[in-house]
């Protein structure tokens, strides 16, 4: 009888060990699931997160569009500002005129457009220029311009037109004139500039009091300008 209850005492205790074990090797399998499970989620997450990313960075920004685009978008300028121009087809002046400058720019593409330029120079710097001369032309022509340095940048133009001459009794008082310059601008904004310019134009106007019996012989001069203003863009 000892021996029967040793024995069954046996199976017994084999019987809670198996039993014990079960429980542990489900346990293992749970954690290993688990941990696939896991791994398998982190492994989904930036699969579906890639094409997301890869199209953030090739579809533009709404709104996000740089200042060298908004610049180029900008077909017009004008400019209006303080003029002078010296007077040489007047005789015994002692001072060029003052007065108002003002010209429309169409532009195409960054460095290109075509300028018309328009003023009346009316206002002795000093006193002392016979009469009461005044001066005003109306120019057409090409100008180049490019970025220089920051937000400083530059130009030049050609310009050809007509100008005439009041106040001094001149036969005939227009003539064609033309010439070239530049000018620099600094850029206040997207739109906004300061400009400061200068050129050269030729006409070609009789003397003074000049008669049909004298054939109105022209006589060719170059007056010097210079300009100040604000540019707007637009």
């Amino acid at each position: 009888m000892k021996v029967q209850h040793s024995s069954h005492g046996a199976c017994s205790k084999g019987n809670a060990l198996r039993t014990a074990g079960q429980p542990q090797h489900g346990i293992e399998e749970s954690f290993k699931l688990k941990r696939k499970l896991l791994l398998t989620i982190l492994a989904v997450v930036p699969a579906a997160l890639m094409p997301l990313a890869a199209a953030s960075q090739v579809a533009p920004v709404r709104g996000s569009r740089s200042a060298s685009e908004g610049e180029s978008s900008y077909k017009y300028e004008i400019f209006a500002g303080y003029g002078y121009t010296s007077l040489n087809q007047v005789n015994q002046s002692r001072s060029g005129l003052q007065g108002v400058n003002l010209s429309v720019t169409r532009d195409w593409g960054k460095y290109f457009g075509v300028t018309a330029d328009g003023a009346y120079y009316k206002y002795p710097l000093v006193s002392g220029n016979p009469g009461d001369p005044s001066v005003d032309a109306v120019l057409f022509g090409p100008v180049v311009h490019a970025e220089l340095y920051g937000k400083v940048s530059g130009f030049a133009h050609a310009l050809l037109g007509g100008e005439h001459s009041g106040g001094e009794g001149q036969t005939p008082d227009i003539s064609f004139a033309g010439g070239f310059g530049g000018g620099l601008e600094y850029k206040l904004g997207p739109r906004l500039s300061l400009r400061a310019s200068g050129d050269d134009i030729a006409s070609s106007f009789s003397l003074i009091d000049n008669s049909p019996a004298l054939g109105y012989s022209p006589h060719k001069h170059w007056n010097s300008r210079a300009s100040f203003g604000v540019v707007y863009r637009f």
